[in-house]
Formats: structure tokens, C-alpha cells, sequence
């Protein structure tokens, strides 16, 4: 296949969004090597082999030393400020924060037997206060400012607690006891983010990562290229089917438009689209990637934490929103190319089905195997690193994939690097959860969301909106999603008297939003970067393109039914008239209907066109009953009633503008 050279390589993109700097040759070995470290203690713990009993004997033990063995590489990878040479001092913070970590490591035990969160040694509490510090540093150079200064803010909180004003007030703590409470209960630092990333997202990072590097996005790629790049629109569609099932596995939206997006923007520029278009469809399939099962990034391990489900539960209730989401980005491409007669690809140009399946099979295979150990055998934990064994292997008969030894350092590496940045990030936000546990405020924030509400849920879902946009523009998904996890969460189940699993859902879908929305738009960033296009017009793009991303999580809020809670007839009735409003919803976007053609020609026909099926395209989506003041059958008759003039205008519309065509001709 034939494709426009891209504006930059992969390379290249990178080293634009990443302020990761190199090690210098004598000290390149120790990615890998602590990558190497992890896996033995990972498989050692979750196998229960007992060969390293010395460092996962205890839960609490294993986490220290997970943080122990990763957070000291946040120091040496991520510099202060912009620079590729590491000065004395990061040498210095990793060298304390491993003997540190390592000081929790040994005194596991004494923590743990002897109540140290809330009476320890003075060396101890004095470690403690160092490891607090590098904690709050760590999370500053791996997750950036905003969530340094939030989790600093909130770590402080138990200080200041009786003072501040109003429903935030709670018990006070000393500066002793808080230190302490951070660093050896496992309510903080040790809390439900790092025992996640422990437990569960360790496997799925390593099966990303491998997947990646043997050349499973280019055979995503070439798949999705084969199957749909000779259709209108194709190259676009192309970017949905592949970055789909990518971004299902790899959990990362940034990675996801590194290894997608390279190939699949060049490919759109080619038949026609602008660079802001390309870019704009790319971030949203990439984002979209990362809510789809069977592995939808740490936020979702999080989740299952918080929730004390199976994460399998969590990937079943996640794929009618997915479907939706993907389906409505489909048909706006499709109606995008079929308004401006974009063709596809040359079917000479493009990958042979059969040689693509014969050389990648086993992708799909261990795919599927992945899902069963999921799905069946509900063994979560442990299946990504039988699916990644399976990878491993098969990969070795492949004489286009096969690995060399460069192959296998550069993989530990790389997933060193994504290990150390999340456990940042993870350890930071740990506190802001310790903190408002030691004051005894999470089990009465939610009272207090309530109360500001005025007991209203549809104002309380609009505040818990708002709330998971704005911190996910100044956080990670994962950091919103904790933080609204005890803080909101609570309000919207009791106060509204919602369905768990939908509100923290809700929550996922509303903190996601912020890579697809200017002005943060990381995804979108990324996108324009390899499209060589405009962020800020790439990401007006992609929020246009993903619009129905922004309706989807309040649907299956108002009925849980779209995450598979209910009967089986409910589900899928409630499935069926989704998938009907969100193709209108799709098509009024672009002012283009299957089966109608274009809605309407001139400005004030189109305007009112696009209008009428718009609405009726949300009045089907929304579920009738409950909060909605209206039957179903009610919503379905206002719909009718919308879209029949609609569709009427549309076609009179139609045939007066190729009266006047013909007319101009004769």
C-alpha cells in the first residue's frame, strides 16, 4: 500500500509530546532491568510461587516495593525542567527514594503488626516526611503541575481541617499523624489506586506494550486498510476499525495515535480530507479505543477496585456504550464522504486480505484468548500475562515479526517508562484519597453534593458532568476518576438513587472527554502533530466528530439497561432505538441521511432540516420513564413527528435544487 509520506514519523511525534529524556549509555541498561525485577515479583505474587517471599510475603510488602522499585526511575527519565542531561540532584532523589522505598520494604511487617500509621519510630515518621515530598515531586514531573498541586493541596488537608470553612470542615490531624497516615495505612499512598496498578494493570500494560512492538498495530492497520479502504470514506473508517481494536488492547489514547495514526492521517490527506479532519477523526477513534473492552486503560482496573466487581463486569457493561460511540463516529465519516464524494482507496493500492490474516493470525488468536480468560474463566489478574506468554511465542514462527534481543530491550523500556509515569501518578492521587479518609470526610461529601443540589438528580448528573471535564483537562483520566469516585460517586447513588456501575461509568466517559475538547485536547494534540495540522482546529474537529460522546454517558445513566443491567428484552429494545436515534443524531451533524441524501440546500432549509432530525434523533436515544417526564412511547411519537417533516423537507429540498441545476444547464 502506497501512502503520502506522514509530516513526521513516529520518532519524531514522540520526542514532540514526550519530555522524556534519554539515559546516558552507561546507565540505558536500568529500564529493563527494573522492567525484568517487576515481572519476577508480579508473577512471584499473583502465582503465590514463593521464591521472593523476602519482597511479596505481605500485600503491603509487594506495593512498597512496586513503588520502591519504579518510583526512583521518575527521577532520572523525567527531568526538572526541559533538559537531556541529568544533574547531581536527580541522581541524588532516586538514589533517597529507592533506599527510602526500601526502608518500607523491610519494615512491612513492624507497619503492619505494630499500627505504625498511627504511632511509629521516629525514623520512620521522618522517611515518612521524605517520602511524602518525592511522592508529591514524582507525580509533578510524570503527570505535570496540576495534579502535583492537587494532590499537595489535599495531602495538607488533614492539617488545616477545622478551619476551613463550610461543608469541608472536618477533623484535624498533626503533621505527624498525617505523614504517617500517608505513608503506612493503606488508605493513602498504599490505597485502592496502587493495589489496582498492582493487582490487575501491571499485565495489561506488559500485553500493550508487547503487542505494540510485535507489530500488532501495523497488522490492525493493514486488516482494517483490506476490509474497508476501497469504500467512500475509506482511509477514516479505516481509523475507527483500527485504532478500535488497538486502543482496546493498548489503553493508551496518545500511544494509539502514535501507532495508528502515522499511517491511517496520511492515507485520509491522500483521498481528499483537510489535515484538522484527518487528525480530528483519528483522536476520536484513539479515544474511543481506550472505552472499549477488553482492556480500556488503569482507570477501568480502578474502577472494579472501587466498584468490588470482577473487572470482567466492567468491560460487559462498557461495550453497548463503545458500539454507540463507535457507530455514531462511523456514520458521521460516512456521511462526511458521501456529502463531498470522497471515494476510497484503489483496491491495487491497498494490503491483500489473505496474505495480511495469513502473516498476523495469531494476533487474533491471542485476542481471543485474552477475552475468554476474561470473560469465562473471569481470571483477570493472571490473563494478560498467559495472553502475553502466547504472544511471546507465536510471535518467534513469525518470520516478519521475530524478535532480536535490540527488540526485547527496547520493549522493557518502553514499558519501564509507562510503569514509572503511572505509578506517579497513582501514588500522588493516593493521598488526596488518604486525605479525605483520615478526616473522615468522604463519608459525608456526598451529603454535602446532595445538599448543593438541592436534592435534584438531573442538577447533581450536570454538576458531576462538569466536575469530571474540568478536572480531567488539569489531571489524568484516572486522577479525576478517583478523586470523583469518593467525592461524587457517593452523592449520585444515594442522593439519586442511580445505578453504581452507570454513575462510575459516567464518571469514566465525562473525564475521557477532556482528550477529544479544546482546549487541553491531548489526543487531538497528538493527532495534529502527525497530521502536521492546527490543535486548536483539530480538536474543534474531533469535539464535532465525537459528539455523541457527550449525550452517551447520560443514557445509560438514566437507564442502566445500556450497560447491561436488566433483562435481556430490555436490553435489547433499549439497544435498538439507540442505535436508531444515534444515526440520526450522526447524520444531522453532517446534514447527510442514508437511504435521504442531503439534508436540504441553502443555509435556512439545511439549518431546519438538520434541526428536525437532531431532535428526533435524540428524543429516540433518550429512555422514557424515570426521570424523563415522558413514555417511550411518547418520546417515539414526538420523534416521528420530528423526522417525517424532516425527511419531506429534505426531499422537496432535493428536487428543487436539481430543477434549478437542470434548468442552468439547459
Amino acid at each position: 500500500m502506497t501512502t503520502d509520506t506522514a509530516p513526521a514519523n513516529t520518532q519524531q511525534v514522540k520526542e514532540k509530546i514526550s519530555q522524556i529524556r534519554q539515559l546516558p549509555p552507561a546507565l540505558r541498561w536500568i529500564p529493563a532491568t527494573v522492567t525484568v525485577i517487576l515481572m519476577a515479583m508480579t508473577l512471584d505474587y499473583l502465582f503465590n510461587i514463593g521464591w521472593l517471599t523476602f519482597v511479596t510475603g505481605l500485600e503491603t510488602q509487594f506495593y512498597y516495593a512496586v513503588v520502591a522499585l519504579l518510583l526512583p526511575l521518575v527521577f532520572l527519565l523525567w527531568p526538572m525542567r526541559s533538559s537531556q542531561h541529568i544533574p547531581w540532584y536527580d541522581y541524588l532523589l532516586s538514589a533517597t527514594t529507592l533506599v527510602i522505598g526500601g526502608y518500607f520494604v523491610y519494615n512491612a511487617m513492624p507497619i503492619l503488626e505494630r499500627g505504625w500509621a498511627f504511632a511509629a519510630p521516629d525514623l520512620a515518621i521522618y522517611a515518612s516526611y521524605a517520602f511524602w515530598l518525592l511522592i508529591i515531586e514524582a507525580a509533578r514531573r510524570a503527570g505535570g503541575l496540576p495534579i502535583a498541586i492537587i494532590a499537595g493541596v489535599f495531602s495538607l488537608y488533614p492539617l488545616v481541617a477545622d478551619i476551613v470553612p463550610g461543608p469541608i470542615q472536618a477533623f484535624p490531624s498533626s503533621l505527624e499523624e498525617t505523614a504517617m497516615y500517608h505513608t503506612m495505612s493503606t488508605e493513602s499512598i498504599m490505597g485502592v489506586p496502587l493495589q489496582a496498578f498492582a493487582g490487575l494493570v501491571i499485565g495489561f500494560l506488559v500485553f500493550g506494550v508487547v503487542l505494540q512492538k510485535s507489530g500488532g498495530g501495523k497488522f490492525f492497520i493493514n486488516l482494517a486498510f483490506a476490509l474497508l479502504g476501497h469504500v467512500r470514506g475509506g482511509p477514516a473508517k479505516v481509523s475507527i476499525f483500527s485504532s478500535g481494536l488497538m486502543g482496546s488492547m493498548s489503553g493508551s489514547v496518545i500511544s494509539n495515535v502514535l501507532t495508528t495514526g502515522v499511517l491511517s492521517i496520511p492515507a485520509m490527506r491522500r483521498i481528499g480530507m483537510s489535515r484538522s479532519f484527518a487528525g480530528g477523526v483519528e483522536a476520536c477513534a484513539s479515544t474511543g479505543g481506550v472505552l472499549m473492552p477488553p482492556v480500556m486503560g488503569a482507570t477501568a482496573f480502578v474502577m472494579a477496585m472501587f466498584l468490588d466487581v470482577p473487572y470482567s463486569t466492567i468491560a460487559l457493561a462498557a461495550v453497548i456504550p463503545s458500539i454507540l460511540y463507535f457507530l455514531g463516529l462511523f456514520i458521521q465519516i460516512d456521511a462526511y464522504a458521501a456529502r463531498n464524494d470522497i471515494k476510497g482507496l484503489p483496491a491495487a493500492e491497498l494490503p491483500s486480505l489473505w496474505k495480511t490474516l495469513k502473516e498476523g493470525w495469531y494476533f487474533i488468536f491471542v485476542f481471543a484468548l485474552l477475552v475468554w480468560m476474561l470473560l469465562i474463566m473471569q481470571r483477570e489478574a493472571v490473563a494478560p500475562f498467559y495472553a502475553t506468554a502466547l504472544l511471546l511465542v507465536l510471535n518467534q514462527f513469525s518470520k516478519h515479526n521475530r524478535w532480536g534481543w535490540k527488540d526485547v530491550a527496547d520493549t522493557l523500556s518502553s514499558a519501564a517508562k509507562l510503569f514509572a509515569e503511572l505509578i506517579a501518578i497513582l501514588a500522588g492521587v493516593g493521598m488526596l484519597v488518604g486525605a479525605l479518609s483520615m478526616t473522615g470526610l468522604s463519608g459525608t461529601i456526598a451529603n454535602d453534593f446532595i445538599n448543593i443540589a438541592g436534592g435534584s438528580v438531573p442538577l447533581l448528573l450536570i454538576m458531576g458532568a462538569v466536575t469530571s471535564f474540568v478536572l480531567g483537562i488539569g489531571m489524568t483520566v484516572t486522577a479525576a476518576y478517583i478523586f470523583l469516585a469518593v467525592a461524587l460517586a457517593p452523592a449520585l447513588i444515594q442522593g439519586g438513587g442511580l445505578d453504581p456501575m452507570a454513575v462510575h461509568m459516567f464518571i469514566l466517559y465525562w473525564g475521557m472527554l477532556s482528550f477529544i475538547t479544546p482546549p487541553v485536547a491531548l489526543g487531538a494534540f497528538a493527532a495534529a502533530t502527525v497530521a502536521g495540522a492546527r490543535p486548536m482546529e483539530t480538536g474543534l474537529q474531533a469535539m464535532r466528530l465525537g459528539s455523541v460522546i457527550y449525550f452517551i454517558p447520560f443514557l445509560f445513566v438514566l437507564n442502566p439497561a445500556l450497560i447491561m443491567q436488566g433483562s435481556p428484552l430490555m436490553i435489547v429494545a433499549v439497544f435498538i432505538q439507540a442505535v436508531i436515534g444515534i444515526i440520526l443524531f450522526a447524520s444531522a451533524m453532517q446534514g447527510y441521511l442514508m437511504g435521504v441524501g442531503r439534508l436540504g440546500y441553502g443555509a435556512l432549509q439545511e439549518i431546519t432540516i438538520r434541526a428536525l432530525v437532531l431532535v428526533a434523533g435524540l428524543l429516540l436515544a433518550l429512555p422514557g420513564g424515570g426521570m424523563v417526564p415522558l413514555s417511550q412511547w411518547e418520546l417515539i411519537g414526538l420523534a416521528l413527528a420530528a423526522l417525517v417533516p424532516g425527511v419531506l423537507l429534505a426531499r422537496l429540498s432535493q428536487r428543487h435544487h436539481q430543477r434549478s441545476r437542470s434548468a442552468s444547464v439547459a
